[in-house]
């Protein structure tokens, strides 16, 4: 039985199409996911869309239609988005969806009936963007302090949450699960802001709007939004209704999310758990930002352009290689055309592209392209091989370590090293010597061979250039237990003609 690997990333708002910073945590965990299916885990990806809340129906109202068909055109172009990112999800959740509006309202009346959730009066300050609530000493010079507009102060009769009664359970769980907020800076984050002073008990209804899950047994008040939204993670798994899928899956072994939600999902969510019985998820990694020209990505600025203006213009795998591969995860990066160009230049067309296209046009020009292994070592040979034998372990052991951009920069090292070795031994000095012909014949495929596997361990962050050197190679050789020793290239293998996988863009 396969060992499983639950993956979440935040429910999207969707407020306005996505932008490029929804594409980055979506593209991370897409990769993760991937990578853990190559490696033979069981995997359930799942994404979404949260889509109550004030914002909508006001949103909504302005443009004239109701929030729900607001919603679906937004969501019906996110779906055609991650389609067009290869996003390999395999649940997509909404907040509007029948079974999870059903499952929300049970699970508000069981923290009800146990006394987890009572009825009282809030008054306090309100971001509506946010959709957060703040008192008077988190705000940054009287605005939210994590979108920087104004707040407002609000007054009206709510149910709450008891989030006070679990803070003492929350603390030890924190202590005794070190891991369970990853960068380590936002746990301290989570300690010093929020939890030492005090935790309060937490508003989770509302009546000043409408648009959201009705209280069943008290409609006037709708669900708010952080128990409708961070239930979806058991929901989708048929919570409190059918437990098949919760005993296969949970706990979520990792939620992805940005780091302006963190607390939410280590604060929140937790105490939510534990009042309902469950385990706690095994990981919460709250990731940096990509900002543009050192500024958040904006859906009221509009400082961003459509995710598919970008694929367009360079590929699907060229922008999934940019958001993996430029910013270190966990900090803040940065997202320009331009450096997306340099770094499709510099590692897919001149360091990736330029290795497979030469490796296979010089087996088809010295031998028909057939592959042969006549085992004619030199020491120059051992030296890649060996490179090529660690490399598995290194990348495994960095994605375990969710460096990703780490693991694809391994990857690059070996292919820049089997670009060097072309340099140093010179097959087509080789090919001009009838005698050095088993020499040449064993250092092509030392340079196949090398190519699949990292082919192999590049699938999961860009899959279709991944599939397209395998299909040059026409090899049956591609599942993750073939790259445990080098050499399992067949010989008398007839390779398919090169393709070019990047061609180099001109920049103006």
């Amino acid at each position: 039985m396969k060992e499983k690997f639950y993956i979440t990333t935040p429910i999207y708002y969707p407020s306005a199409n996505f932008h490029i910073g929804h594409c980055y945590t979506t593209i991370i965990a897409d990769a993760i996911a991937r990578y853990k299916r190559l490696t033979g885990y069981d995997v359930y990806y799942q994404t979404g869309t949260d889509e109550h809340g004030e914002k909508i129906e006001k949103k909504a109202h302005e443009a004239g239609v109701t929030p729900k068909e607001y919603v679906d055109k937004i969501i019906e172009d996110a779906e055609d988005l991650w389609k067009s990112l290869n996003i390999s999800y395999d649940y997509f959740i909404r907040t509007t969806d029948e079974d999870h509006v059903r499952r929300v309202k049970k699970i508000f009346k069981k923290l009800y009936d146990q006394g987890d959730i009572y009825k009282g009066t809030y008054e306090g300050l309100y971001c509506v963007p946010c959709e957060s609530f703040w008192t008077e000493s988190q705000l940054v010079d009287g605005k939210c302090p994590d979108c920087g507009r104004e707040i407002k102060l609000v007054s009206e009769e709510a149910y709450f949450f008891k989030l006070s009664k679990y803070q003492d359970r929350l603390v030890k769980y924190y202590e005794e699960h070190p891991d369970f907020i990853l960068p380590l800076s936002r746990k301290n984050e989570m300690l010093n802001n929020f939890i030492n002073p005090g935790l309060e008990d937490l508003c989770v209804s509302r009546t000043s709007f409408t648009w959201g899950i009705p209280v069943d047994f008290d409609p006037k008040h709708v669900v708010y939004v952080w128990v409708d939204a961070l239930s979806n993670y058991i929901t989708s798994l048929g919570y409190p209704e059918d437990d098949t899928l919760m005993k296969k899956y949970w706990p979520a072994d990792l939620h992805l999310v940005g780091k302006e939600i963190v607390r939410f999902h280590v604060i929140i969510w937790p105490c939510m758990l534990m009042a309902l019985g469950l385990p706690l998820p095994k990981q919460v990694f709250g990731h940096g930002w990509l900002k543009i020209d050192g500024g958040k990505i904006s859906k009221s600025l509009g400082n961003y352009k459509d995710p598919r203006e970008y694929i367009n213009a360079y590929g699907v795998d060229a922008v999934r290689y940019y958001a993996l591969r430029e910013v270190p995860f966990g900090s803040d990066g940065n997202f320009s055309e331009e450096a997306l160009v340099s770094r499709t230049n510099s590692d897919l067309a001149n360091t990736l592209g330029n290795l497979v296209n030469r490796t296979i046009s010089m087996e088809h020009k010295y031998f028909d392209g057939i592959t042969n292994n006549p085992r004619i070592f030199e020491e120059i040979d051992n030296e890649l091989i060996d490179k090529v034998n660690n490399l598995k372990k290194i990348v495994e052991e960095k994605m375990n370590g969710l460096k990703v951009n780490e693991a694809i920069e391994e990857i690059m090292e070996v292919l820049r090293s089997c670009n060097k070795y072309i340099d140093e031994t010179t097959p087509w000095t080789l090919a001009k010597d009838e005698s050095k012909k088993e020499r040449l014949a064993t250092l092509l495929y030392n340079l196949l061979e090398s190519i699949r596997i990292c082919a192999i361990l590049l699938s999961p962050f860009i899959p279709d250039t991944a599939n397209k050197i395998l299909e040059q190679l026409n090899t049956k050789e591609t599942n993750y237990e073939s790259i445990n020793e080098f050499g399992k290239l067949e010989e008398g293998l007839k390779l398919n003609e090169p393709q070019i996988l990047f061609n180099r863009i001109e920049t103006k």
